[in-house]
């Protein structure tokens, strides 16, 4: 049994005390501003062990011989008390030395199991060669401490021979479903565990690397891209979930580590995996219509408007849809659907008074996996219809100089323009064309002018409207005589 005196002058000055602790009832006594700690009986508690581990300076100069293979050093998490963790492949025949720092320096050594330090025996038989101390036979999956003066080296050896991993193949699952994969690993890789000094039980990380492709959205570019997805895990697992790729992958699964640290690392890979599990994004734009004098609502996020609107519905599906349909419906809840399309590009032209409800469905080939988009609300306003009753052709260009109407979804559209003599000098057949004042390219005189409007508006409304036209602001014939000014009447 390991009994100590630790925490010198040295490491007093830098504490200013120490802690020992009883076996029995369960009482620390704290000795201040001494010069020695002895910690009484056996040390159930290897706490300041630990503390002086990182209160000391360490030499660190731990050589191994008689390894086929180099030996893995790990540095652990500073609260296992450890300095150093060593993986060996295979301790058989192999040896550990340490070198002395001062070689008027008593070293001590003592090996310690899954109790932890407190109970840490010490080893006899360790050869000394001047500063050098070699222990002729390293055993496995074993805790180490070397005492040289008040300096302690803390460590714990692994034997990787008695857990090195077996991969003999990764396949998915028979049975999936469209969220997940279940991937089934043949092989086998215990848990490599140590102890730290306080005698917790610990497991080192295996790194094993799983590796496959998938499909990413891309927003800017508007499409789907090639992915390729990294997992990482610390053990071996013989049952993987992974989130189901998009398109057709293998899956790779290499390690671990150690076996890579020794140029040893295994792989194994899947067949082709025909990936079922779908997924769709979708967009929709409306064509716009730079028409000053129709009438328009909402915002640039805003389907619909005036009539007749007209909007590109465009789905971007991943490899696996098999079935999808556009669907149009008056019902928010689409109970009843009034159109579909079976394409992923779909153009609706909406010409009735208002609101619909547009969604992108996809299925896989066997219908086992479904995806919904978000709806699209259409809102397609009530028609409206305003005739203005004068305009000055040769006033102010670009400032009513056009005779047009103010109108909202209209569907149909003619309007006929005469002088007082009856004699048709202008026809329109679209709300959004306009009257220049002229009649056979030649500007009319200003004065009253008639017109007659025959339209039907989104929501089944007839429009039958008859009314003048006044040009005012008319200027005199051009200063060059061009006779155009005079506005001949047939």
């Amino acid at each position: 049994m390991i009994h100590l005196s630790f925490c010198r002058k040295n490491t007093l000055i830098f504490y200013k005390m120490c802690y020992c602790v009883w076996e029995s009832g369960n009482y620390c006594i704290s000795l201040l501003f001494k010069k020695n700690c002895i910690c009484m009986k056996k040390l159930i508690f290897a706490i300041a062990l630990a503390m002086c581990s990182y209160m000391c300076v360490v030499a660190q100069t731990i050589k191994f011989a008689g390894n086929a293979r180099p030996v893995m050093e790990i540095t652990p998490e500073k609260s296992t008390g450890l300095n150093k963790i060593y993986v060996i492949y295979g301790t058989a025949g192999v040896s550990m030395s340490y070198e002395a720092t001062n070689p008027n320096a008593s070293v001590k050594w003592y090996k310690y199991g899954a109790m932890g330090g407190g109970y840490a025996e010490e080893i006899s038989g360790v050869a000394r060669n001047g500063s050098v101390y070699t222990m002729a036979q390293v055993l496995p999956n074993s805790g180490y401490i070397i005492e040289e003066g008040d300096n302690r080296t803390y460590l714990w050896v692994v034997d990787y021979a008695g857990y090195r991993l077996s991969l003999s193949g990764i396949a998915p699952a028979a049975q999936q479903d469209c969220g997940t994969i279940a991937l089934e690993v043949a092989g086998s890789g215990d848990d490599i565990t140590y102890t730290t000094i306080n005698g917790v039980g610990k497991k080192l990380s295996r790194e094993m690397k799983l590796s496959y492709n998938t499909l990413e959205w891309n927003t800017d570019d508007s499409e789907w891209k090639l992915k390729e997805v990294v997992e990482l895990y610390e053990g071996f697992k013989p049952s993987i979930h992974e989130q189901a790729p998009l398109c057709d992958t293998e899956f790779v699964l290499s390690g671990d580590r150690f076996l890579a640290f020794w140029g040893e690392e295994m792989t194994v890979s899947s067949p082709v995996y025909n990936t079922h599990a779908i997924d769709a994004r979708t967009a929709a734009e409306q064509t716009d219509r730079d028409v000053p004098n129709e009438k328009t609502e909402g915002d640039e996020n805003t389907l619909g408007g005036s009539a007749p609107a007209e909007i590109t519905f465009t789905a971007y599906p991943t490899d696996a849809v098999a079935q999808r349909e556009w669907q149009l419906s008056t019902d928010p809840e689409f109970g009843t659907v009034e159109r579909s399309y079976t394409e992923d590009v779909y153009q609706e032209t909406f010409n009735d008074a208002g609101t619909f409800y547009v969604r992108y469905t996809a299925k896989n080939a066997d219908g086992s996996c479904d995806v919904t988009s978000d709806v699209y609300t259409v809102t397609i306003g009530e028609s409206e219809l305003v005739c203005p009753n004068a305009f000055s052709p040769q006033g102010s260009p670009g400032v009513n100089d056009e005779w047009r109407v103010q109108y909202k979804s209209l569907t149909s559209f003619r309007c006929w323009i005469f002088n007082r003599w009856g004699v048709q000098i202008c026809e329109l057949t679209d709300a959004s064309q306009g009257w220049d004042g002229k009649y056979k390219g030649k500007y009319v005189k200003p004065g009253t002018y008639y017109y007659v409007i025959q339209a039907r508006g989104a929501d089944g409304k007839d429009y039958n409207r008859k009314g003048d036209i006044n040009i005012i602001n008319y200027n005199d014939m051009q200063s060059s005589g061009d006779s155009s000014g005079e506005g001949v009447m047939e």
